[in-house]
């Protein structure tokens, strides 16, 4: 067995400003790489990401100008950040919602899967607009996974479906359910009016225990479903190939038993993500799983962990600093 080295940063700043446009800086060479993968012309218009913003998400329009201004103004990095058809892009993840059997509180756990070196690796408390929310950023502004004051989670997984389509790009979706809900059901009708780039799974619970796994499509209605649990693929699978190099059956299947009538403590579960099946070390395939989060609504915390490394986080204690973790990897042989 070798190993693969992940440095994870946790960085406070409640309006966008130099911490920001450091991480800009940081990954623009990257994203810019990624951007202009299929060609400029391929990529929407300044004019058309900023319409679609206004349009759709009118609550991050100020935000928006913010983090484009800190980025340079320039045409190309607007239109990136505008996130509307965006490059494709395929993930892994397993998420599910875990209750209490003594007080019902629910916490949101999930495995991101996808590959080291596309991850950003920061973890941000913003206060956006005046909502607090924490979360592991994608895209420098856009959310894989996150909670807010409200007590709202989200996180989100490949939906498992061949399908492009004219719309935003997920970690947008996510940073957007944070900033402008405060319930599930608040998030459900934001998600029946918005339009997708591709096939994707949320996770959403609240304070209340309100859950629901929405799936988006770019090419039909959201679904939206009471289930617990989700891999990557929605409801049956559609694309074979993908759901048996990712395991996506069998992680389903092993979350279903860990949360269908559960008796079992919050730590049991996490570390029931920390091991196989749901922790994946296909990091060849690009399909390793970087880290593991726990949100617990009602008490406000984030928890990050790795086998044997745990990094707490709160609305109430948020800790700056960086973490550098060891994941285990297959030899070649």
């Amino acid at each position: 067995m070798s190993s693969i080295a992940l440095t994870f940063e946790a960085l406070e700043e409640l309006e966008p400003g130099p911490a920001w446009q450091t991480l800009f800086e940081r990954h623009w060479p990257r994203y810019r790489t990624w951007f202009l993968s299929e060609g400029e012309a391929a990529r929407t218009s300044y004019a058309e990401s900023a319409r679609a913003l206004r349009e759709h998400m009118p609550e991050l329009v100020d935000t928006y100008e913010a983090v484009c201004a800190l980025a340079g103004g320039g045409d190309l990095e607007a239109r990136f950040l505008g996130m509307f058809e965006p490059p494709s892009y395929l993930s892994g993840c397993s998420q599910a919602v875990w209750r209490s059997p003594d007080t019902g509180a629910p916490v949101l756990v999930r495995n991101y899967d996808y590959a080291p070196e596309r991850l950003e690796g920061a973890i941000l408390h913003t206060s956006w607009a005046g909502k607090h929310v924490i979360g592991v950023s994608d895209c420098t502004w856009g959310l894989l996974d996150g909670i807010n004051e409200d007590g709202l989670a989200v996180s989100l997984a490949f939906g498992g479906r061949k399908v492009i389509g004219t719309g935003f790009g997920v970690p947008l979706v996510v940073r957007y359910l944070l900033q402008s809900c405060a319930t599930t059901e608040e998030a459900r009708a934001v998600l029946r009016r918005l339009p997708y780039h591709l096939a994707h799974t949320l996770t959403i619970v609240d304070a209340t225990g309100d859950t629901c796994t929405a799936y988006l499509s770019p090419d039909r209605d959201v679904v939206l479903t009471a289930a617990p649990v989700a891999t990557n693929h929605q409801g049956s699978v559609e694309w074979a190939e993908h759901a048996r190099a990712t395991f996506s059956l069998e992680r389903e299947g092993a979350l279903v038993r860990l949360v269908s009538g559960s008796t079992g403590s919050i730590d049991e579960l996490t570390d029931a993500f920390l091991t196989a099946p749901l922790h994946q070390d296909g990091f060849a395939r690009r399909m390793g799983t970087l880290y593991t989060a726990a949100y617990d609504v009602r008490a406000g915390t984030a928890r990050y962990l790795w086998p044997g490394v745990e990094w707490r986080q709160s609305f109430a204690s948020f800790e700056p600093g960086m973490r550098t973790v060891e994941l285990a990897q297959p030899s070649a042989a």
